[in-house]
């Protein structure tokens, strides 16, 4: 099981040159409604850049890349579950997706040992792809590895160019230090992104806010800017070791498109018995998400999202308020954010070679 990082650590980083020394204070955010720190003082969403007629899917700005996605993103990892779905229904169900607005595509080089991506390629053809914003992830720590794993995923996605590649799985205290190393990560992208194989990069990570603040730091020492950063927003991080609390705010100051997961904690949000899935997504498209990505495993779960997306309203302060303390008692020490806790969701964990080489 992963360790929080302790103070210690986060400003060890600077000792080590990678961070700089305001890394390691903790500066005030601005208030944006006269409360610093409260739960209750996150901006509401932004209303959508492009007014939606009706029956149609919003879409947002994404961060500062002038690029437009829909709300509400398809999970890569739910897509090419075996037991859920035979190839024909995946790529039926994210074709389906596409005509009902959604746009965004989420996926990573190691779902479901590839089988994701291999879906995701097949359901693009056709000219799905002109239609679709499409995102994957690394798992790769070294140039290396990255690229080797980058090319992977282009043949598997069967395209020449991915919109937004991420570095997956920011969950360790060394991850900023190793990513931005000589021949590190952030290095391939950047080659690869000058070679035409990818528009944007970015980063997840969904274990301590801690390690985003680090990697943000990491990036401004190097005069590097992230495009989009990924994390977990719900309605129970609020109350814990909180991504919308620590991490939100410098995306906003900094114009990183900001991309909320696990909204409904891969279910174990729901097993709380406090909250419905719907609530879930209304509270996370109403912080200023660019988009939220929701696992898509069934016709039943997409006609709720399109339903949910297309008549979205932004939860007013006292609906916010009143969710925020109805999941506050359930939401202590994480009981219910595994992916904070526990190791259930760290498939480099499990496999740490992914960080080192290119084989599933």
């Amino acid at each position: 099981m992963s360790q929080p990082i302790s103070r210690a650590d986060f400003c060890r980083l600077s000792v080590s040159g990678l961070l700089g020394l305001g890394a390691c204070r903790r500066t005030p955010q601005p208030d944006t409604q006269g409360t610093s720190g409260s739960a209750a003082a996150a901006k509401p969403a932004p209303a959508p850049s492009v007014p939606p007629s009706a029956g149609t899917m919003p879409q947002r700005k994404l961060g500062s890349t002038g690029a437009m996605v829909s709300i509400l993103g398809l999970g890569g990892a739910h897509i090419g579950k075996k037991d859920k779905l035979n190839d024909a229904e995946a790529i039926q169900l994210m074709r389906d997706a596409i005509d009902g607005g959604i746009t965004f595509m989420d996926n990573c080089w190691d779902y479901n040992e590839g089988r994701s991506e291999e879906l995701m390629g097949k359901a693009l053809r056709d000219g799905y792809r002109q239609r679709a914003f499409l995102m994957t992830k690394l798992d790769g720590r070294t140039g290396k590895a990255a690229s080797e794993q980058l090319e992977q995923s282009l043949k598997r996605l069967q395209t020449d160019v991915i919109d937004l590649v991420q570095i997956h799985e920011v969950i360790r205290a060394n991850d900023p230090l190793r990513c931005f190393e000589k021949n590190g990560v952030v290095s391939a992208l950047q080659a690869a992104k000058k070679a035409g194989k990818l528009r944007f990069i970015g980063f997840t990570g969904h274990k301590h806010p801690d390690f985003h603040l680090a990697m943000l730091a990491a990036a401004r020492e190097a005069g590097f800017a992230f495009d989009a950063v990924q994390m977990p927003l719900n309605v129970m991080d609020a109350h814990y070791k909180s991504f919308e609390k620590n991490v939100l705010p410098a995306l906003e100051r900094d114009g990183i498109a900001v991309l909320g997961m696990k909204s409904m904690g891969s279910g174990d949000i729901l097993k709380s018995g406090v909250v419905k899935a719907e609530e879930c997504l209304r509270y996370a498209l109403s912080l200023p998400t660019a988009v939220v990505i929701t696992g898509i495993d069934s016709r039943a779960t997409l006609d709720q999202a399109l339903a949910l997306g297309r008549n979205f309203v932004p939860l007013s302060v006292q609906e916010r308020e009143s969710l925020l303390a109805r999941t506050a008692p359930a939401a202590k020490d994480g009981a219910h954010e595994l992916f904070k806790t526990a190791d259930k969701y760290d498939g480099t964990a499990k496999n740490p070679h992914w960080l080192e080489e290119a084989r599933l």
